[in-house]
């Protein structure tokens, strides 16, 4: 046996055996024992948050990047509920997340004792698992799980929840064993099938996406496509699993789908799903797709059985991980179906024509500025964003070129992108980082600029102001035309904002003092910000194309 510790120190014991580098965190006085025992743990680092919401969005985040679950502390009841935007964050995203709830004292329970919370209760309809600590032995078993269960099948949250006598209590227990992924791989026999009945496709389309990817997945897949000849369309907010450039490419889909992809996925006789669950955005409001029997012969590759039949009744259902798919599919020989080339080339042709800008009259053409940047910058630059109109135009004129370079929240909450380039950049201090946001979305994690001035992490936030809910708004236009409520904003100075924390900040004007201004804030190497106004009627990059000369509005 080892030498009694406290369950707080067994906890950070398990983190550093299970080869965690980073917490993310807002102090609280229900687990001090854990704040304890990292204060003389050198191999993580702490970063303290300051507001539960973002921080745990800062650990989803490294999460969605490093394919490592990220790893959360909060305290009890209004720390806990703060941060399970980030739990469902995780959930809808298919990311590996641990989520540590310090909690009341055993003997309080059931009492409604002050800030008293139930984790089953609470998160266990938005988590792969819930559950309370009760014995510090235990410790090792609860730790190990929840890693083996956040990364196992279809990736996800994990919550645990560590009453603060029991991470006090002193117990003599080994460590448990380091995790290891499991991931199932497709039969020979149903690899062969697939590739037949790809080649028998008039019309076939690769739809990939969901969690579990990596770089390597990334450039295997990719090297399928083309060696198949088939086009690949990524999922929503999943855009750089495939390197844009590749012939191969045949766009994204989900929120503002370029209509050429819309058609040509109702158009196609086969969809070979990688990894994807094909959700709501991806599939157009499941129309695109139809629930439960798509008109297209679906073949539906996912490691977790549960998600196999769950919506969509698929023709070829497979149980395994798409990127042991993709390198197990490599070792066929490619299909003989030289009539898919003009299919994938028209695909990729029509992808390039919706994601180049379109002329402009607007003193700031956001599409203009996206792809000079884009040309300004390397391709491993890392973007990030949270919520709302604004991600139009990003999603659409800023294309990517390698895995890990999108953090995007696929629940589509608001407040992601600053939190997200935070630990986009702790992963990657050599890498630029972008993080976009509306105006309302930043001031939903606008404190977290102090985060990044204590840690040095030299991101730069774009705000795009348009002093409105601009998605909404859009929404009440529809609906509602000629009768906004409750969606127009009285903003700060954000220049002024983000210098009272010692950011360096300035205002744009036009299309060509904002890409100055984001190079300019790349090259200083320190938190910056750069703030823009946007005409709050300018709610969609079609309007704004609409601004050309002999233009029809869209």
């Amino acid at each position: 046996m080892s030498d009694p510790r406290t369950g707080g120190r067994i906890l950070v014991d398990q983190l550093v055996l299970h080869g965690t580098e980073r917490v993310f965190c807002v102090p609280g006085e229900s687990y001090l024992a854990v704040l304890d025992a990292l204060h003389d743990v050198r191999e993580i680092e702490l970063v303290v948050g300051r507001m539960e919401a973002s921080t745990a969005n800062m650990a989803c985040a490294h999460g969605q990047l490093t394919g490592a679950p990220g790893i959360m502390f909060a305290t009890r009841g209004p720390g806990a509920t703060q941060a399970a935007v980030a739990v469902h964050n995780a959930q809808q995203g298919s990311v590996p997340l641990i989520l540590f709830v310090g909690l009341i004292p055993r003997g309080h329970r059931d009492r409604e004792a002050w800030q008293e919370i139930d984790i089953a209760g609470v998160f266990g309809p938005m988590s792969k698992w819930a559950a309370t600590v009760d014995d510090p032995a235990r410790i090792p078993e609860y730790v190990g799980r929840a890693y083996r269960v956040a990364l196992a099948g279809r990736p996800g949250p994990v919550v645990l929840g560590l009453p603060e006598d029991m991470l006090a209590e002193t117990v003599d227990v080994c460590d448990g064993a380091p995790h290891q992924i499991v991931r199932p791989a497709p039969p020979p026999a149903v690899l062969s099938r697939v590739r037949d009945m790809v080649a028998r496709a008039e019309r076939p389309l690769v739809v990939v996406g969901g969690g579990g990817w990596s770089e390597r997945a990334a450039a295997d897949t990719a090297a399928l496509c083309e060696s198949w000849g088939v086009p690949i369309a990524v999922a929503f907010r999943c855009q750089d699993y495939i390197d844009n450039r590749s012939p191969s490419f045949a766009g994204t889909l989900g929120l503002g789908v370029d209509p050429v992809l819309a058609r040509r996925v109702r158009e196609s006789d086969l969809l070979l799903v990688l990894g994807a669950r094909l959700d709501e955005p991806t599939t157009g409001s499941y129309e695109l797709i139809a629930a439960p029997r798509p008109r297209q012969t679906l073949i539906h590759v996912h490691a977790d059985p549960e998600e196999l039949g769950r919506v969509f009744e698929p023709a070829l259902a497979i149980n395994a991980g798409a990127p042991e798919f993709a390198v197990a599919a490599l070792e066929l020989d490619a299909p003989a179906a030289a009539h898919h080339a003009e299919w994938t080339a028209s695909l990729h042709e029509a992808a390039t024509a919706f994601a180049t800008a379109p002329p402009s009259e607007l003193a700031v053409d956001l599409a203009r500025a996206l792809r000079e940047l884009r040309a300004l910058l390397p391709d491993d630059t890392i973007v990030t964003n949270g919520a709302g109109n604004y991600t139009l135009w990003l999603h659409r004129f800023w294309p990517l070129y390698r895995y890990g370079t999108q953090l995007a929240p696929v629940s589509g909450a608001m407040g992601y992108g600053l939190p997200a380039a935070i630990a986009a950049k702790l992963a990657h201090p050599d890498r630029a980082v972008l993080s976009f946001a509306g105006d309302g979305c930043l001031l939903m994690a606008v404190q977290e600029l102090a985060t990044a001035m204590r840690h040095d992490a030299a991101i730069v936030q774009i705000v795009i102001d348009n002093s409105s809910y601009g998605t909404i708004r859009m929404h009440q236009e529809r609906r509602h035309p000629g009768r906004p409520s409750g969606t127009s904003l009285v903003n700060p100075d954000f220049v002024a904002l983000a210098r009272s924390f010692g950011a360096e900040a300035r205002s744009a004007s036009d299309t060509v003092g904002l890409v100055s201004a984001v190079r300019d804030a790349v090259d200083a190497r320190r938190p910056a910000l750069v703030h823009v106004r946007l005409d709050p009627e300018i709610l969609t990059p079609a309007q704004a194309a609409a601004t050309a000369p002999g233009a029809a509005v869209a």
